[in-house]
């Protein structure tokens, strides 16, 4: 073993380590399992309707300065606190609302432990977290803990002892805590999901999911922004660093939690080059960035097996030069829909051979667009964000609250669809063998209710 690979495998197996020594749980046949409930399950969880819904926000930096703003727009929410350690993002925030005519929020930026004065406020009902990954999990406990409903940028947590941590927490408060997972509510992935629900691709089968954006810019994001903190963890994992924007949609169109759920994956990865090249290539030889051991596979390859026999395949590449993916592609016995570019094969009910894609999804939108989306595509197209999809999602998430309505994801959907990025790490670091995903649901997935065709 050379003494780059040797170094290289020592770092995976660190991170398969951590992945796998989890507080209060057990191994049992290789899967960690909680050793005990701390509360009642969350799923289709109720809390009292709110006629305004009183939003704090930490993190309010890149994509906490579009929620900021998106969240402006809609009835019923109103913003009463923001945190972050950056005060020009801070004031740049609240100048953006009172700019608006909007009561300007209280401010705090005291420290990274600001968030926590902020907490102990009771004029909050939830709090909107978009922070670096390593923040995520303590913000959305100390969240909960604090009698408020957590939302939380993707990925939900980094270790599986983080995910039952955060399960436990949910149950024990019967808090809300939802990780934002925007793909869900965009116009194509809901189309596909009204698709899946009236039976157009007959008995799914097998489902793939990607997130392919090259991001090797950010490297020269050093002292804010997202290259600053995410840049490191190439060097930290070698695995999904990403997976939930794929594998979201793809999860909802499967009834993952809901009927089914993920049982096992197995993990390979590339050789890592790109970064260390792009390094090389756009800073000086003895700056920080071409001090870094790069270890995370350019592209990372997760296969996954669910309790129903399915198989999803997941990828994950920020650094070659490529296109933008997210790919989403569900088969079914009657066809298949793929994304990037859309297109559809059925061989029942389509307008053409199954031989043949069908690119014309005017034709489609006009069948089967979602009912959300008919309602809400135009204002949330209006309010931007991922093309509207980010509106969208929490326009849905205060309509939820204010109706009394359960969330369309809850903290079982964060975990499952983030724990694949630990667990492919641990997969990679031994040969691509078989890891078990836990059931995060103690095994309410089985008689969970699907989400439905939800309207506007």
């Amino acid at each position: 073993m050379t003494h780059i690979n040797r170094r290289h495998f020592l770092k995976a197996a660190g991170v398969a380590a951590a992945a796998g020594v989890v507080a209060g749980c057990a191994q049992t046949n290789g899967q960690t399992v909680a050793t005990g409930s701390k509360g009642k399950s969350v799923i289709g969880l109720i809390t009292p309707k709110m006629d305004i819904v009183r939003v704090a926000f930490i993190g309010v930096g890149q994509r906490g300065y579009g929620h900021v703003k998106r969240m402006s727009h809609i009835d019923g929410a109103e913003i009463v606190a923001l945190c972050d350690t950056h005060e020009a993002v801070l004031e740049r925030s609240a100048k953006f609302l009172t700019d608006k005519g909007l009561k300007k929020p209280a401010l705090y930026s005291t420290g990274e432990l600001a968030y926590k004065d902020m907490l102990a406020r009771d004029d909050i009902d939830i709090v909107i977290i978009s922070t670096p990954w390593k923040w995520h999990a303590p913000m959305a406990i100390d969240t909960m803990e604090s009698g408020k409903h957590a939302f939380v940028e993707v990925p939900l947590a980094l270790t599986v002892e983080e995910m039952w941590q955060i399960v436990d927490t949910a149950e024990r408060t019967q808090k809300n805590c939802m990780m934002m997972e925007n793909v869900n509510y965009g116009r194509d992935e809901l189309m596909v999901l009204n698709m899946v629900r009236q039976g157009l691709f007959g008995e799914l089968l097998h489902g793939e999911a990607a997130y392919i954006h090259e991001l090797r810019w950010q490297m020269k994001e050093l002292e804010h922004k997202t290259g600053s903190w995410r840049t490191e963890w190439h060097t930290r994992r070698d695995g999904n660093l990403y997976p939930t924007h794929g594998l979201g949609p793809v999860s909802q169109y499967m009834n993952i939690n809901r009927g089914d759920r993920f049982d096992y994956l197995t993990s390979m990865s590339s050789p890592a080059l790109g970064r260390a090249a792009y390094a090389q290539r756009e800073f000086p030889k003895g700056h920080q960035r071409n001090q870094w051991d790069y270890i995370c596979g350019d592209m990372n390859t997760t296969m996954i097996k669910t309790v129903k026999g399915r198989s999803i395949v997941v990828q994950h590449d920020t650094t070659t030069p490529r296109p933008y993916s997210r790919h989403n592609l569900i088969q079914g016995t009657n066809g298949v829909f793929a994304g990037f570019p859309n297109r559809i094969a059925l061989e029942q009910g389509g307008r053409g051979s199954f031989h043949d894609w069908d690119g014309d999804m005017d034709y489609w939108y006009g069948k089967y667009d979602h009912p959300l989306w008919v309602k809400m595509g135009k204002e949330a197209e209006r309010n931007g964000g991922h093309g509207g999809m980010d509106f969208l999602m929490f326009w849905r998430m205060i309509y939820c609250l204010r109706n009394g309505e359960p969330l369309d994801q809850d903290v079982y959907d964060g975990a499952a669809w983030s724990v694949i990025s630990p667990l492919s790490a641990q997969s990679v670091a031994n040969r691509s063998e078989s890891v078990s995903i836990p059931d995060f649901t103690r095994g309410h997935w089985k008689t969970a209710t699907p989400l439905g065709i939800v309207g506007a």
